[in-house]
């Protein structure tokens, strides 16, 4: 089987890793993938959002499965782009429609599909400019912290957690004028949920589900989760207080009402299903659908998974996951992101990496490198994810914090405190 897979980051190369376990890959193919990706496939230079650079890739390398990795291109519709042209329908996909992605791109219709499908999650009210008013007094009704959400896709900067009334309301109003772009032309206001958090991973056919190894990022830049928020600085595989009671009412609840939901609405989707959760006292609500795989959990998940994931992706694509099993390592997996000095402010790219060949027992899952002349140089804020194997969480954590210090580059940062609060 000839598999695309799109994207570039650290999500897309622990799935290119497990991708090439199978032995039904034939030829595995990154658009545009990373310096690590290129060592299990072929990277082709071409955009996540260049969709007709994607469908002569298709065409030209005989793929037979497109795995989409990043929200953008399924929110922007790729899937739709690809079944709307009769020379691509022998392209099964991996990765909902733009219906599908609604859920990740519109915090309004997601909290609006939670509220008919009577999933758990928090009160909310949408506001745009025209019913500001309505959104200045709803934050009346509520207890500080205040959530402010941007509707749309921000690139994981468009929450805002604000303890002072008055300035959740100007904080409201700069996000209505813009400060996000159009992803905050419309406002998701949120109560606030306390507990701790955890992201829950199902692949859909569309009628069946079958569930993956849960996890626990940190999003925090900075230790005991203080600083700006970024796209993850770490996280672990199993989480402790996930219990079989727990994912129970986590199935029972969220998952298979949100499947059957999507059923009932007539929305046709196969691929992965992200869901954010709260444990609120034993309890668990949704605080946001993502459409995809989440990063840097996938790095924790993926080492986890013992299934074959080609078959698991054909599946999916196929509408017969009801006969497909799914297999967890019992281990532990624990991942220690290296981030770019300044991160997720500015910072510089094309920094020399080092150390690599020192790696000692942890994979090396790269999230924004690229290859030179030189070797190995940084791409993005978050550079290479540090994952390992441990009998519990702190024997994993060990092991990708004693990899972590033999990988160098100028500014180098990583968080110490991975797993701190379990």
């Amino acid at each position: 089987m000839n598999i695309l897979l799109i994207g570039s980051g650290g999500r897309e190369h622990a799935m290119a890793w497990k991708i090439r376990q199978s032995p039904a890959l034939k030829q595995l193919y990154i658009a545009p993938g990373n310096a690590g990706t290129a060592a299990l496939g072929e990277n082709i230079p071409v955009e996540v959002t260049d969709f007709e650079g994607l469908k002569n890739v298709a065409l030209g390398k005989k793929i037979d499965l497109m795995v989409i990795g990043p929200e953008v291109p399924l929110v922007a519709g790729l899937r739709d782009f690809f079944e709307s042209g009769p020379a691509l329908k022998q392209v099964k996909i991996v990765g909902p429609g733009r219906a599908g992605a609604q859920l990740e791109g519109s915090k309004d219709f997601a909290k609006a599909f939670m509220q008919r499908h009577r999933i758990p999650t928090a009160r909310y009210r949408a506001v745009t400019g025209q019913n500001m008013d309505e959104g200045l007094d709803f934050l009346e009704t509520l207890q500080g912290p205040y959530v402010l959400k941007a509707d749309g896709l921000a690139a994981g900067k468009g929450v805002l957690i604000i303890d002072d009334l008055p300035q959740a309301k100007t904080a409201l109003r700069e996000m209505l004028a813009g400060q996000f772009g159009a992803a905050s032309r419309k406002v998701v206001i949120e109560e606030f949920l306390s507990g701790i958090e955890l992201s829950v991973f199902v692949m859909t056919d569309g009628k069946d589900y079958r569930i993956l190894p849960e996890a626990k990022d940190y999003k925090r830049v900075g230790e005991g989760d203080t600083g700006p928020n970024t796209g993850g600085m770490g996280a672990v595989s199993p989480v402790s207080f996930a219990g079989k009671s727990f994912m129970k009412s986590v199935e029972e609840q969220i998952i298979r009402p949100t499947v059957i939901g999507l059923q009932q609405e007539q929305i046709p989707y196969q691929g992965f299903i992200f869901f954010g959760l709260i444990n609120c006292g034993g309890q668990p609500f949704v605080i946001e659908y993502n459409v995809r795989m989440g990063d840097p959990e996938t790095e924790v998940v993926m080492p986890r998974l013992k299934s074959d994931f080609v078959e698991l992706l054909k599946a999916t694509a196929d509408g017969t996951l009801a006969s497909a099993r799914v297999e967890f390592d019992e281990r532990a997996a624990a991942t220690v992101m290296l981030v770019s000095g300044g991160y997720p402010g500015p910072y510089k790219k094309g920094v020399p990496v080092s150390g690599l060949e020192n790696n000692n027992s942890s994979i090396l899952f790269h999230a924004g490198t690229r290859m030179s002349d030189a070797g190995v140089l940084t791409d993005g804020g978050r550079v290479i994810a540090v994952t390992s194997y441990g009998a519990g969480m702190k024997d994993a954590l060990a092991v990708s914090y004693a990899n972590a210090g033999r990988i160098h580059f100028d500014g180098k940062y990583y968080r110490k405190d991975i797993g701190f609060d379990l």
